[in-house]
């Protein structure tokens, strides 16, 4: 008799609408935890104000997020197998809500930061789990519409939230915007006890007596992105010595997490990371663009919203209304894109999206003081066209041809490359900005209108084109994938 609530017992119960009805559930989950990483920044100038603290240490705010949401989703498959989909999804929900309670009560900055690392361990797990239903539930045909219309409710969210939030943070101050992710969060709960499976990818019954975590992996990984994000700090802020010592420890962790994953796989464990996944050239193309990609995406959202308030002097409300049309259409854009993935091949919508998005960045050189606030939404809607014909075609181009056993772990190591490159971007961005505030002889900080202040953004920005560059050179290696066998299990 089957498990209540498994797989064939839901889709009995709901028929063939049963996929889109458990997309829709996580992706309510996922919209809270891309919220949770995003809104954040419109409030960074206001809480740096309240708890005193200097550029660096605000940085971390995201910083922190960031490295948590990169580690944790190394563990996703090991979680999948081991607990199922519901109970992963909805531990990790309850993880996120506990997060956004506790940063909003919070009164010491370390608690702050404790809430952040706690809502980014809970985004790590839960973000890899839609490419994983996507791949399992949706035949090949149909992996790009679904992929389109889940992108686009996942935009919405944060579309909405940074203008909601600059609000808020006018209105409430700084503390309202960790409670956005609240009713999210509750809706999720109550989709997941409705649609989500108790049982593994696949269809099979979880496995409560599988491997143990590979602890050891996991620790190497953390402490290697450690290193990695404190030694690209102290390029600038900290000496030579320090800032080397750390990046060698960052390429030993690296090395020693490889060796370590093939040692486990010889021994006939199940690896944090199979590198077996890098053994199918789109893959591992597309964890290149992934990471390239990563790093400016995520560095932009850090950087764009204090440009705005600190750069251009222009209040919360003002950078979330500016920010408002873009996502709209961004979300337009992707569920255009997830058809398209169907037809045409993915490495060239890869390649369009990364090309406008570097000219989007390339154009800020461009912005001064006086600019019309028209000219900040056409180069916001510019950029957001270019992340909407990203989006859905990434993982997909990445992850059809992988045999079917190698998803789940596909989908948490280019997810874990892309957030890697995202924690290092929101570093690297504010080590390029405090070095070119430096060489312009200006501080980041509220006060009189200064050109040379809006010069030190552009050329951060400046940077930001250069590494889409890069990551459009692997893009266009990113040929169409082999034909697949119709998907018929989550």
């Amino acid at each position: 008799m089957a498990q209540p609530g498994s797989l064939s017992v839901l889709r009995e119960r709901y028929g063939e609408r049963y996929r889109w009805f458990l997309l829709l559930s996580v992706m309510v989950g996922t919209m809270a935890s891309i919220m949770s990483s995003t809104i954040v920044n419109v409030a960074i100038p206001d809480m740096s104000h309240y708890f005193a603290l200097g550029q660096e240490r605000a940085q971390w705010v995201s910083s922190g997020f960031m490295v948590a949401t990169t580690v944790s989703m190394l563990t996703t498959p090991w979680l999948l197998s081991r607990y199922g989909y519901r109970a992963t999804y909805v531990g990790a929900m309850l993880l996120l809500l506990a997060g956004g309670i506790g940063g909003g009560l919070a009164r010491d900055f370390g608690l702050v930061l404790a809430a952040r690392v706690a809502e980014g361990l809970a985004a790590g797990v839960v973000q890899p789990i839609p490419a994983v239903i996507i791949l399992y539930a949706f035949q090949p045909h149909e992996q790009g519409r679904a992929s389109g219309i889940f992108g686009m409710g996942v935009v919405l969210a944060p579309a909405i939230g940074p203008s909601i939030g600059g609000l808020l943070v006018d209105w409430f101050g700084w503390r309202s915007i960790f409670f956005m992710v609240v009713p999210l969060c509750l809706a999720s709960i109550a989709l997941a006890y409705k649609f989500v499976p108790v049982t593994a990818p696949g269809g099979v019954e979880a496995n409560r007596q599988g491997d143990a975590l590979d602890w050891r992996g996991l620790l190497l990984g953390t402490v290697g992105t450690l290193c990695l994000l404190n030694g690209l700090v102290s390029l600038h802020g900290g000496s030579a010595a320090e800032a080397g010592a750390l990046l060698t420890g960052a390429a030993l962790a690296v090395g020693l997490f490889i060796g370590w994953q093939r040692r486990q796989a010889r021994l006939g464990r199940k690896p944090l990371m199979d590198l077996r996944l890098f053994q199918y050239r789109q893959f591992a193309m597309g964890s290149v663009v992934a990471f390239i990609y990563g790093t400016a995406l995520f560095g932009s959202t850090y950087l764009l919203p204090v440009f705005m308030q600190l750069g251009l002097e222009l209040s919360a409300s003002h950078v979330g209304t500016l920010m408002l049309p873009a996502g709209f259409v961004l979300a337009v854009t992707i569920a255009v894109v997830g058809r398209l993935a169907d037809r045409q091949p993915t490495h060239l919508l890869v390649s369009i999206g990364l090309a406008l998005l570097a000219l989007s960045f390339g154009l800020m050189v461009f912005v001064g003081l006086g600019v019309s606030l028209w000219v900040l939404v056409a180069l916001a809607i510019l950029g957001r066209i270019g992340l909407g014909f990203i989006l859905p075609s990434l993982n997909l181009g990445s992850m059809r041809p992988l045999d079917k056993s190698l998803i789940s772990q596909g989908s948490s190591t280019i997810g874990f490359l892309r957030m890697l490159g995202g924690a290092a971007g929101v570093s690297l961005c504010g080590i390029v900005l405090e070095w070119r505030l430096g060489a312009h002889g200006v501080a980041l900080a509220t006060g009189a209108s200064n050109p040379a202040r809006t010069a030190a953004f552009g050329e951060t920005f400046l940077m930001l084109t250069c590494l889409c560059g890069l990551a459009l050179v692997a893009a266009w290696q990113l040929k169409a994938a082999p034909a697949v066998t119709p998907a018929k299990h989550v």
